[in-house]
Parts: C-alpha cells; sequence; structure tokens
C-alpha cells in the first residue's frame, strides 16, 4: 500500500488546465523529488495535495492507520491533522513571534486538554504545556536553532528562518513532509546544510518526503525517485540516471528536440 496515492489529478482555472491527469504513488520512507520547468504546475500540484485548492477531478489518498483515506478536498488544517505538513516556496513564518513560539503555535493540534482546562488552568494544561515545551526544546537542539530559541522569526538569517519552517512542519508530527523549494534563494553553503538537514529529517525521523526543487544537484543527490511535470502534464517519473538520461525530460528543459 502507498502512502501517497495521486491518481489523474485535474485543476483548471476558468478556461487553463494548470495540472492535467497527473499521477504520483509515494512508498513508506522515500525522499521523491518532482521537478519541472517555470510554470509546470508543481506548486499547484502541491495546493492539491494540502487542500489549499480542490481538484477538479481526480483523487488524492493517504494510508491513514492503515487504510487509504480520501483527502482530496479536505481543508488544509484536516490534512495536516491526518498526518501531513508543507513548507511554501515564499516562508511564511510568523515574523513577528519568537522561534520557540513559531514552533509551539505548531504543535496546538496535538494538545490533549480541553478549553475549560486552559481558562482554570488545571493540572493537564500545565503538564502539556510543559510536554510541548519541552518536544519544541528538543527540536531546536537538533536542528541547532536552540541558541535563537527567543529570536524573533524575522531576525533570522534566511538560511536559519529556511530551516525554522521545515522544523515548525515537522513539529506537526507528519507521515509525509512536503517542501515547496526549499533551497531557493541560498546560497551554496546554506544549500549544503539543507541537504544535510533533508538527509537527516528522513533518516532519524524516518519520514517520508517530498520535495520541489529547481537545485538540480540538490535533488540527484538526496532523492531516490523523482517526478517531472511539464505544462500540468506528467511526463516523466525514475531514478535520478533516468531521469537525467530522459530524452522528453531533456527537450523540457532545454526547449529542443534530442
Amino acid at each position: 500500500m502507498s502512502l501517497l496515492s495521486a491518481d489523474k489529478l485535474t485543476k483548471s482555472f476558468g478556461g487553463l488546465t494548470a495540472v492535467s491527469n497527473a499521477s504520483m504513488n509515494i512508498e513508506k520512507g522515500e525522499l521523491v523529488g518532482l521537478i519541472g520547468p517555470n510554470g509546470a504546475g508543481k506548486t499547484t500540484f502541491f495546493n492539491l495535495l494540502t487542500g489549499v485548492y480542490a481538484p477538479t477531478s481526480g483523487s488524492i489518498k493517504l494510508e491513514v492507520n492503515g487504510t487509504l483515506k480520501d483527502i482530496g478536498g479536505l481543508k488544509p488544517y484536516n490534512i495536516t491533522k491526518v498526518g501531513m505538513a508543507r513548507t511554501f516556496q515564499n516562508i511564511r513564518l510568523f515574523k513577528d513571534l519568537t522561534v520557540l513560539d513559531n514552533i509551539r503555535i505548531a504543535m496546538h493540534q496535538n494538545i490533549k486538554y480541553q478549553l475549560p482546562s486552559a481558562f482554570f488552568r488545571s493540572n493537564k494544561y500545565y503538564m502539556e504545556e510543559d510536554r510541548l515545551l519541552k518536544e519544541a526544546e528538543e527540536l531546536m537542539d537538533i536542528f541547532k536553532l536552540a541558541h535563537k530559541k527567543n529570536e524573533l522569526a524575522k531576525n533570522l538569517p534566511y538560511g536559519e528562518q529556511r530551516h525554522l519552517e521545515i522544523v515548525r512542519a515537522m513539529a506537526t508530527k507528519p507521515v509525509l513532509l512536503l517542501l515547496d523549494e526549499p533551497a531557493a534563494g541560498m546560497n551554496p553553503n546554506e544549500t549544503a546544510n539543507l541537504t544535510e538537514t533533508i538527509a537527516k529529517i528522513r533518516d532519524e525521523f524516518n519520514l517520508t518526503i517530498l520535495l520541489i526543487e529547481h537545485d538540480m544537484s540538490l535533488v540527484m543527490k538526496i532523492c531516490e525517485r523523482i517526478y517531472v511535470l511539464d505544462y500540468g502534464t506528467m511526463i516523466a517519473s525514475g531514478t535520478p540516471h533516468e531521469i537525467k538520461n530522459n530524452k522528453r525530460v531533456i527537450e523540457a528543459y532545454l526547449g529542443e528536440d534530442v
């Protein structure tokens, strides 16, 4: 059983079809890349998977507790609850909150007390808040953000903002993590650190990862399988070796017959 199964997804905006009959299957533990030229429909495909857009047609199923659950058209917060989290091409942190508070907010859906406990400050409330604080601090330690926990997110260097956005997504405890161009705007050193971070997330947290990325060296280095979109259509899938030697993929990127 695949962890994620997207079958013949189509999304139309009026007379424009941004994604057309695109299918994808991801197994547990895989690190999969989604590539394609600018305007190919990659972010639209991500938005379909994560509930930002409802599909015009097609289905999206996520394995939840041993059963494939149809999540097509669910609201983003409901998709997060069943185990899918994402980052964005343009960083969307709570810039006027601290690093710690950005992470704690993401943990809200896992809180085990109800409103009355919070209102009356019961023992359960304090126990849960202590647990979330400990988990947030552990994440910050692992990803080397502990020394910045009281820093406002907007004051972090660009590379650390990217890391914080990934950590915040992980704080929701997903089974599938979607990264939308995580290396965008990074210098070579920041990209190298990010590459290590992504590999670490998959290996140490047993997470399945799907990423969109234009940096082909990063994609070819860490992805086990790659899907290729062009004009909203999935034109190829395979290993990095198969993709970089695929004539149709080369034609889509270079704009020439091969």
